[in-house]
């Protein structure tokens, strides 16, 4: 599979630009609410027009401003799966999935049908209504509508919006094989870096209607390239910096001094991330990058200590993460805590 999308949007005050292409992956638009992740998908789906450029999936053109293509969404090959399903309530298990089948002859339909009722485990409920599925059974039911029409794509907008954390962990566990044995690619919209990290190949960080990097999977949470990215992949702690020299870098809301002596530090460099869970205690005297533990709160998770610390009151608050099985407080709060060179992320704006 082969998409191509080179496209803008404007809405109001909010004007989309995405140009990037995607194989056959499972590939992630991760970005927080508003910033473009959803109107990339109904563009392409064909349900929102966009206001210029060209759309192509697999050497077809699904829209081109200029040449004044814009096939409808059924014409696409595209499949949608909206966040709530979109199953038609007044209709059985089968009948919604033969909907799906529209395009293919009555034998093929009927066919087809059978097939995915039994890759999709929805046999023994074709006459049950939407009504009567549970959460997972109405997602494998809305995919099998989807797939028994041939896509050459897959859409998923936050496929898990609307289910609480334990019926979440079920259907993501059935997406996930789901998406495993599809022969088409896939872009799945979230807002969630947890189910990125579960389920897909590559990463789109979006921000603001424009996508600031596309990387691969464990490249893009080892080391993130901009703010937004590192925010994205779940990074607490993020301060602004100025450059020193080469080598070493102020970071101004921390008020500590940075020293990356095994990598030089461009030029368009304007943050420093550092992980709550890569910060240690000092293990001998002149450790580089050292953080006062001057100031701190101690917060407690189920499996974990969060501990809140600054080096004064002048000072913006670091977040350090430690599994219960290895401190406790009673063991007292160390007064400097380090972090190697290693672990230190370089942050441009975008």
């Amino acid at each position: 599979m082969a998409l191509i999308v080179d496209i803008e949007k404007t809405l109001g005050d909010f004007h989309l630009k995405v140009n990037f292409t995607a194989e056959r992956e499972v590939m992630a638009l991760l970005g927080a609410s508003g910033c473009g992740k959803s109107m990339t998908l109904k563009c392409i789906a064909g349900i929102v027009r966009p206001d210029k450029g060209h759309i192509e999936l697999n050497g077809r053109v699904l829209f081109d401003s200029e040449k004044k293509i814009d096939l409808p969404p059924q014409k696409r090959k595209v499949g949608y799966l909206f966040q709530q399903y979109a199953l038609f309530p007044h209709m059985t298990v089968e009948q919604n999935i033969r909907a799906g089948a529209h395009a293919r002859s009555k034998a093929e339909r009927e066919q087809a049908v059978r097939e995915v009722l039994h890759a999709f485990r929805l046999e023994g409920l074709e006459n049950n209504r939407p009504s009567q599925l549970s959460g997972g059974q109405q997602q494998r039911c809305a995919l099998a509508r989807i797939l028994v029409g041939q896509p050459e794509l897959v859409l998923l907008d936050e496929p898990f919006s609307a289910l609480d954390a334990y019926l979440k962990w079920q259907v993501e566990l059935e997406l996930s094989d789901i998406l495993k044995n599809l022969s088409c690619g896939t872009l799945f919209v979230t807002h969630n870096r947890d189910e990125v990290y579960r389920l897909c190949d590559t990463v789109s960080c979006m921000n603001r209607g424009k996508m600031e990097v596309m990387e691969p999977l464990k490249e893009f949470f080892q080391n993130p390239k901009t703010r937004t990215a590192a925010i994205l992949s779940g990074c607490k702690n993020i301060s602004a910096v100025e450059r020193v020299d080469a080598h070493t870098l102020r970071a101004v809301d921390w008020g500590v001094t940075l020293h990356v002596k095994e990598r030089e530090i461009a030029d368009d460099i304007r943050a420093v991330g550092i992980r709550a869970h890569f910060l240690a205690t000092v293990e001998r005297p002149g450790e580089e990058n050292v953080f006062p533990v001057n100031e701190s709160e101690i917060w407690e998770d189920p499996f974990e200590w969060n501990i809140s610390f600054r080096k004064n009151a002048e000072c913006s608050w670091l977040q350090w993460k430690i599994a219960k099985t290895d401190w406790s407080p009673e063991m007292g709060i160390p007064k400097e805590l380090y972090l190697k060179e290693e672990d230190i992320l370089l942050l441009t704006d975008s």
